[in-house]
């Protein structure tokens, strides 16, 4: 028998994929640098969304783990392509 908590989270399941769909139309299409940096900067908050949602569906642990992984990894990426963006190194 379906739960309410599995029916919403297959609902925000979709949603975030819809988003990730979205995301990469923009990342390939984006007529600017600026773009293509948000559009993968919100890819992997999606993605750490993904794995979010998991985690709670399936009561593991090791989902929220690869969560905080996700976002550790991510962040930094977006750091340093915007500082890449900027000044035209990462490492000074």
């Amino acid at each position: 028998m379906m739960t309410v908590l599995n029916l919403a989270i297959g609902y925000a399941f979709i949603c975030v994929l819809l988003a990730m769909v979205f995301c990469t139309v923009r990342l390939l299409r984006g007529p600017t640098v600026h773009d293509r940096v948000l559009a993968l900067d919100t890819l992997w908050m999606c993605g750490m969304l993904l794995s979010l949602m998991q985690g709670i569906r399936f009561g593991s642990i090791i989902y929220f783990e690869a969560a905080m992984l996700i976002a550790l990894v991510g962040f930094i990426s977006t750091v340093a392509l915007t500082k890449f963006m900027m000044r035209g190194e990462i490492i000074e």
